[in-house]
């Protein structure tokens, strides 16, 4: 009998885990857990992979004589690989396994899956919601009403912004969460301008239009977003040249990664008034510095890294990743694994 480690946190718990394993795997009760901090202790890097939570020593614990493990959080290090040579499965209940060291698994026979989608419902509405508030500067105008403040000189022409019905919206990005956006904008009449050199034919609702390079949709859109995976070609995509693109007026939304922006660029703009405004998620460092000039801007709308944050997303990693412990029990394919080398077949 395959032993099975879920190692849960306080966002995907155990709890969560493991009722989806009954459902996928209901013929192995041998399942032990480990309870990891995030996010009540944010997550960083530990040994040489990012945003784990927990310790190599409680996993390598944890883990002995252990086949498969599932998790959001966990360090899969080579480290732990070393002490834990049982590991043959490491599901991971997130977009990307950014939190195991993939070519050390490959070598020592772990096969590491993921769970794409899992989110992408969540941070399209968050995408949305930073948009709207973006646009009708929300957070500032009940921060200055809780204040005792009753700001009605803010009607005149000047300070108003667009609204989101008849505007042009480029999307950066058309995959599982920019095309979600698109679905959502279209029911507000929005017109769109997609970006994605890799976008499928046919997927586009009527009022999108598919623009064939970055400058096209920064220049015609009234607000742009962001939903490109971070690679070494999307690292700094929008930067000075690209923000001096955008309309004066325009609003950029970043709920993606930090990665894609540049964040100087973009307080430059904001100060200079280049910009109506923006709406954050995602930053290059996280936690958000004390120092940092975003903070200053009153016209940036700023949350912390919280567009995934949804009871339906625990629920759909949990169910993602339990499918993919089955499917490996069964001797079946996995559809999501990271190391296709090793898409494993079950040793014992």
């Amino acid at each position: 009998m395959s032993r099975i480690l879920t190692a849960g946190d306080h966002f995907v718990l155990n709890s969560l885990l493991q009722e989806a394993l009954s459902r996928h795997a209901p013929d192995h009760p041998d399942i032990t857990e480990l309870t990891l901090p995030w996010p009540v202790e944010p997550f960083h890097r530990i040994g040489e992979v990012d945003e784990a939570s927990g310790s190599e020593d409680s996993l390598i614990e944890a883990l002995q004589g252990v086949e498969i493990c599932l998790t959001q959080m966990a360090p899969l290090t080579e480290r732990v690989l070393r002490a834990c040579p049982d590991l043959r499965l490491f599901a991971v209940t997130r977009g990307g396994p950014v939190n195991a060291n993939l070519d050390a698994a490959t070598e020592h026979g772990v096969a590491v899956t993921f769970a794409p989608g899992r989110n992408a419902t969540a941070t399209a509405e968050h995408t949305v919601a930073l948009m709207l508030a973006a646009v009708r500067q929300i957070p500032q105008r009940n921060a200055e009403l809780l204040a005792g403040a009753w700001r009605s000189d803010y009607y005149r022409y000047s300070d108003v912004g667009p609204e989101i019905s008849g505007a042009t919206i480029g999307l950066i990005g058309y995959g599982a969460i920019g095309s979600r956006v698109a679905a959502i904008l279209h029911g507000f009449g929005a017109h769109i301008l997609v970006f994605d050199p890799y976008i499928q034919p046919g997927t586009l609702p009527p009022t999108a239009t598919q623009v064939n390079t970055l400058e096209e949709v920064l220049a015609g859109s009234d607000i742009v977003t962001l939903h490109s995976r971070v690679t070494p070609e999307t690292t700094g995509l929008v930067g000075v040249r690209e923000l001096s693109l955008m309309k004066p007026g325009a609003i950029l939304i970043n709920a993606a990664r930090g990665a894609l922006l540049d964040y100087d660029a973009l307080c430059d703009v904001l100060e200079a008034g280049h910009l109506y405004g923006a709406g954050l998620d995602v930053y290059p460092s996280e936690p958000l510095p004390a120092g940092s000039r975003l903070r200053a801007l009153p016209n940036a709308v700023l949350t912390p890294h919280l567009a995934g944050a949804s009871k339906p997303t625990a629920h759909k990693a949990a169910e993602i990743g339990a499918a993919e412990v089955g499917r490996y029990l069964r001797g079946e394919p996995l559809q999501h694994c990271a190391n296709p080398a090793n898409a494993a077949t079950r040793v014992s």
